[in-house]
């Protein structure tokens, strides 16, 4: 019931700001139903009392409208006055029908729109972990085709229920008041189908769930390699990657024919049920006007009446289908939205940014892993530079992470304050815009190298952005392309070397002028000598900012105030480069490799 209430409630949220549109087109759709009610009385009458000289009263009501347009002998002198009524009946539907449609099409749009917003919005919120736990094609699988089933239930199915209940009641109503005997028969079947289309609701559920589970894992499938297509060609994996792929579509698709199987033996159940339903009716109405127990005007008129009763019977399965499947979609976005989104401490604060980063006694392990930070303390003066070094995997880009809020602290494991503020209680919006990072990997977006670079900043100028192109050294590489900062990067910056990639990063990062910026292995895919170039420039425009440099170059950190050494996310060594080259441990180690590596590569040049 907990779970029904959840669906009810998240529907209602959505329909915000079209509710009123949905409530014309339910109107409008009750309409259209009471104009399908009345020109079956009126061919009833024309056929009884103004054809055949019937002289049978009506209700008050009829009687007086009847009365009004000359009585029963005129209008058997003016039949065109019944025919105009059907006319103007159908007319009058068609006004109305013209309203549901524009209502209903407006409605749905908007509740779409809404769910396409307040998706994306709190997706935007929802904290680091949550996107590493949940595969962005599923993702994106939610927020489209499950909308649209969601949309397509609400607008096309929940829209006509007002219309089938009149339609059955008004139905049954008026097939009782012309012949009790023949609408208990034309009901008699009525239970039989309405209880198979409820097993049929149960069964068809679980499948829906397998189908569209089944969709999410292909469109993550599709999307990973649409990203990562240079790494599928590179490795020549073009043909393991198409045969995975089409082994996962067969099987989905497997599970779509399968459920159209279930599918089709209903419909041709329920149509052969409608039909013997439809048979009764016609042949015992016949025998009934044979005997003289029904006149032929009621016949026409209890025949388009039951029509009219078994369409939406007939329409109940189709509900059902579909209320199978919306309910899924409905629980797949309910997923989404009911995860927890990043919220603050009620009196989270906005301290200078410029004070001392201390990381005191910290422990950090990601969900379901070993852990990979260890008691790591450690004391960062404001606007000094530190340098961190160590292995694959000791723990380096998880502290910056942790620093930037991107992950929380568990009680007991530690805290890191900025100023001697934890940052668990400043506002993580001011915390991450006073931290800029550029990460090892850089992602760039399908813009020009302009708009990727001025990204941060709504109020960038031109200047700013070729001053930080000029100080990441990347201006003479954007002045050689032929539409220079208006160059398209595509996808990811898939146009883009790795090192062209890092340095439009750093611009980017340099437009935020931030107190502390971090620089995780970002220089990895540039040479020596610009990476020189670079730290230069950052000393030079950016000494008051707290810089901290990750990498696996000596020469990058050579210069930093401080540098701390991860082993297995423990501190293993720290000090300046002077102590620790000569300290006799990791940092010595990497060292002399690295220093004889570059004598090596001097000598093989002089040679």
């Amino acid at each position: 019931m907990k779970s029904n209430n959840g669906k009810r409630n998240i529907i209602w949220e959505f329909l915000h700001g079209c509710r009123a549109m949905f409530v014309l087109s339910i109107f409008s759709a009750a309409v259209m139903a009471f104009a399908d009610m009345v020109n079956p009385q009126i061919i009833r009458i024309a056929v009884d009392n103004v054809i055949g000289g019937n002289t049978a009263s009506f209700a008050e009501g009829i009687m007086k409208i009847v009365d009004f347009f000359g009585g029963f002998a005129y209008l058997r002198k003016n039949l065109w006055i019944m025919a105009l009524a059907v006319i103007v009946v159908a007319v009058f539907k068609v006004v109305f029908e013209y309203i549901f449609r524009v209502s209903n099409t407006k409605a749905s749009e908007t509740l779409v729109k809404n769910m396409r917003d307040s998706l994306f919005s709190h997706i935007e919120h929802l904290p680091f972990s949550w996107h590493m736990n949940n595969r962005t094609g599923d993702i994106i699988q939610r927020c489209t085709s499950d909308i649209d089933t969601i949309k397509n239930f609400i607008s096309e199915q929940l829209t006509s229920v007002i219309r089938i209940i009149i339609l059955l009641v008004m139905a049954m109503s008026f097939m009782l008041s012309m012949d009790v005997l023949l609408t208990v028969i034309a009901l008699a079947p009525m239970p039989v189908i309405i209880t198979y289309s409820f097993l049929f609701h149960k069964k068809i559920g679980r499948g829906f769930i397998k189908c569209d589970e089944s969709e999410g894992v292909l469109s993550a499938m599709a999307q990973e390699n649409l990203t990562g297509v240079r790494v599928v060609r590179s490795f020549g994996r073009e043909r393991y990657e198409r045969d995975r792929f089409e082994s996962h579509n067969e099987e989905y698709t497997n599970l779509w024919v399968k459920l159209g199987k279930i599918m089709s033996r209903f419909w041709s159940t329920s149509d052969i049920l409608s039909g013997i339903q439809v048979m009764l009716v016609v042949i015992f109405g016949a025998l009934f006007c044979i005997n003289g127990h029904m006149s032929t005007g009621e016949y026409i008129a209890f025949i388009s009446y039951n029509a009219l009763l078994v369409w939406p019977i007939r329409q109940l399965g189709r509900m059902i289908s579909e209320m199978s499947k919306a309910g899924v979609s409905i629980s797949r976005i309910r997923y989404i939205m009911e995860s927890e989104t990043e919220s603050d401490k009620p009196d989270a604060v906005t301290p200078p940014m410029d004070g001392d980063i201390v990381f005191d006694n910290v422990s950090f392990a990601y969900e379901n892993c070993p852990q990979v930070l260890k008691n790591i303390s450690f004391t960062m003066k404001g606007g000094t530079t530190l340098g961190i070094l160590g292995g694959t995997g000791s723990g380096k880009s998880t502290l910056m992470l942790l620093l930037d809020k991107l992950y929380d602290l568990q009680e007991g494991c530690g805290k890191i304050t900025i100023g001697g503020v934890d940052i668990a209680d400043i506002q993580s919006d001011y915390l991450r815009s006073n931290i800029g990072m550029v990460l090892q990997e850089p992602y760039l977006f399908s813009r020009t190298l302009a708009e990727n670079i001025g990204i941060t900043r709504t109020d960038i100028t031109l200047s700013e952005i070729r001053e930080a192109a000029r100080t990441a050294c990347m201006e003479d590489t954007i002045d050689d392309f032929k539409k220079g900062y208006q160059t398209f990067v595509g996808e990811r910056g898939v146009t883009l070397s790795g090192g062209q990639k890092q340095r439009t990063a750093i611009a980017r990062i340099l437009t935020q002028n931030t107190p502390i910026m971090i620089f995780d292995d970002s220089l990895s895919a540039v040479d020596t000598e610009t990476d020189e170039k670079i730290r230069n420039a950052l000393e030079k425009h950016f000494k008051n900012s707290s810089v901290i440099l990750i990498s696996h170059r000596i020469t990058t950190l050579s210069k930093a105030d401080k540098i701390i050494v991860l082993d297995k996310g423990m501190i293993a060594e720290q000090g300046t480069h002077d102590e620790l080259k000569c300290a006799g441990g990791i940092y010595q180690r990497i060292y002399e490799i690295q220093s004889g590596a570059d004598d090596n590569i001097i000598k093989e040049g002089m040679a």
